[in-house]
């Protein structure tokens, strides 16, 4: 079992940036895979990224690659999510989630999930 917890959200102008966290708490944080997705109201969660157990491999989806960064230290069992050149389209609740194995974009392949963090740019 896995606890995540996100935290990190606020209010930023467009071109701002933000940094997200997700404590973990439980066994074998190293094990698992980490992934960040986002959703706005009406809509359904999408992906953001994902980070291997490791940490040598990430996976960004378009919208955000390279403007965001994900990374983890598991000696501290966290994972963060580096927002840089923020845009309103950024706006939504960000959601940790850890899973076995190997990453995936599929936000239903995923076992834990924070209870987000809600995150809103303006313009």
């Amino acid at each position: 079992q896995v606890q995540l917890v996100e935290s990190g959200g606020g209010l930023v102008q467009a071109g701002g940036s933000l940094r997200l966290s997700c404590a973990a708490s439980g066994r074998a944080f190293s094990s698992y895979a980490m992934g960040w997705f986002r959703q706005d109201p009406g809509k359904e969660r999408e992906f953001v990224g994902a980070i291997n157990w490791s940490g040598v491999y990430t996976d960004y989806a378009d919208s955000v690659k390279g403007r965001f960064t994900i990374s983890r230290d598991n000696a501290k069992n966290t994972v963060y999510l580096q927002m840089n050149s923020l845009k309103p389209d950024d706006t939504g609740v960000y959601y940790c989630a850890a899973k076995l194995a190997t990453m995936t974009r599929d936000l239903y392949d995923w076992d834990y999930w924070g209870k987000g963090t809600l995150v809103t740019v303006s313009s």
